[in-house]
């Protein structure tokens, strides 16, 4: 890692501890090495990226079917699908370790070992019948989910990169054989679309050689990310043929198999898996948005979010904080707008430099601030975050300026 872009690690690591968006997890005790803590800045954005995410891939697709799975299951899942006996990291000294989380269900003599999930893949394959039997699904058709997994890493580092625990996106998306080129084109190109929506900076996309890719797949594109510690995976996109639904058909004798009432064909289908790393998208899209510039004869950071995915879309301020006409009229203004958009923050923290620069580094697009000429005149001062240009806006425009298209 060069100092340069070791700088913009350390930068990133300390804007995010400063500005409540990411913590060492129980800090107050040292931390535990592998843990984060998101606060609310960056519970804000992971929501956004989230639910960007799920419009998407599942909502806003065709046949695609979203579901919850338990953190724990049957061990025995973890057996069929290889992760017992293949989901290991090679120590210092050659020797291979699981690094699944085990755990233990029940007490006493009764105990069962079983393990936290190491992705949350094996939960919608798990649950492909009963899928089958509540919707009755024509092909092709997905299963997807957003959830927490768990891998005992031997060496977590590079902040949130690699850590222990961690959450997914995935999508598990079920066609015929001879399908599976068409739709896995297509995953590719709605996986390119979102990291633009999302303002992920510049992805590479890797082909992964037979050699590297996991047992069960037949294809695999790695997007990858310049971070500041070098070319690292960012999501991937897999071919995974019918290895998992086949695992699991021959593991616990129930019937995995898709039936054509319509051709009277009975086969197992093959899937395409679009997986998503929560953090790592956090991390790439903080890296994308960090920016040093200066404004006004002063320097300034500011992260330059794409107004969707931003924890706060706009900052109302008082110009005074002990003037309490300003004071009722922008509560007025703050409230209203906050009715019709959520993350609609009321700021009167300060000198109004000061939360300019502090609504900045959040990555606020827009602040709004009332002064005297407001109670005469019923405009307001709306400034842009990256140009730090502001206009006179009429109070009832405001909505139309801020929202996003």
């Amino acid at each position: 890692m060069t100092e340069k872009n070791g700088d913009l690690m350390e930068k990133i690591v300390s804007l995010c501890k400063r500005r409540g968006f990411i913590f060492p997890s129980s800090e107050i005790y040292g931390g535990l090495s592998g843990f984060w803590d998101y606060g609310h800045y960056g519970n804000e954005l992971l929501d956004n990226i989230k639910k960007l995410w799920w419009k998407s891939f599942v909502s806003g697709c065709e046949n695609v079917y979203g579901i919850r799975t338990s953190i724990i299951m049957n061990p025995k899942v973890w057996e069929a699908s290889g992760h017992v006996a293949t989901f290991s990291d090679s120590m210092d000294d050659g020797e291979q370790f699981n690094v699944m989380f085990k755990t233990s269900v029940g007490t006493g003599k009764e105990a069962t070992m079983s393990y936290l999930r190491p992705e949350t893949a094996q939960g919608m394959f798990a649950n492909f019948k009963n899928v089958m039997d509540s919707f009755h699904p024509k092909l092709p058709f997905g299963i997807a989910q957003i959830g927490k997994a768990f891998r005992n890493e031997i060496s977590p580092r590079d902040f949130i990169f690699r850590s222990r625990e961690f959450e997914q996106m995935e999508l598990e998306y079920f066609v015929r054989e001879k399908d599976w080129e068409k739709y896995f084109e297509n995953w590719r190109k709605i996986m390119v679309d979102f990291g633009k929506d999302v303002g992920v900076g510049k992805i590479h996309e890797l082909e992964v050689p037979e050699n590297d890719r996991a047992h069960y797949s037949k294809r695999t594109i790695d997007f990858q990310f310049d971070y500041p510690f070098g070319i690292g995976e960012l999501w991937g996109l897999a071919y995974r043929t019918d290895f998992d639904l086949k695992s699991h058909n021959a593991s616990s004798n129930a019937d995995m198999e898709y039936f054509d009432d319509e051709t009277g064909e009975r086969f197992t289908p093959h899937v395409i898996e679009p997986s998503f790393g929560v953090d790592r998208t956090v991390l790439a899209i903080l890296l994308s948005a960090y920016t040093e510039d200066e404004l006004g004869g002063e320097k300034r950071v500011y992260l330059k979010l794409n107004k969707n995915i931003a924890p706060v879309r706009a900052a109302v301020f008082p110009l005074l904080k002990n003037k309490p006409e300003l004071v009722a009229k922008a509560r007025e203004i703050y409230a209203n707008l906050k009715k019709e958009i959520s993350n609609i923050e009321f700021d009167d923290n300060g000198n109004i430099g000061k939360r300019y620069r502090r609504q900045d580094e959040i990555g606020t697009p827009y602040c709004i601030t009332v002064d005297f000429d407001t109670l005469e005149s019923g405009t307001v001062t709306l400034r842009d975050r990256d140009t730090g240009e502001q206009e006179r806006v009429i109070i009832s425009n405001l909505l139309s300026k801020i929202k996003v298209v």
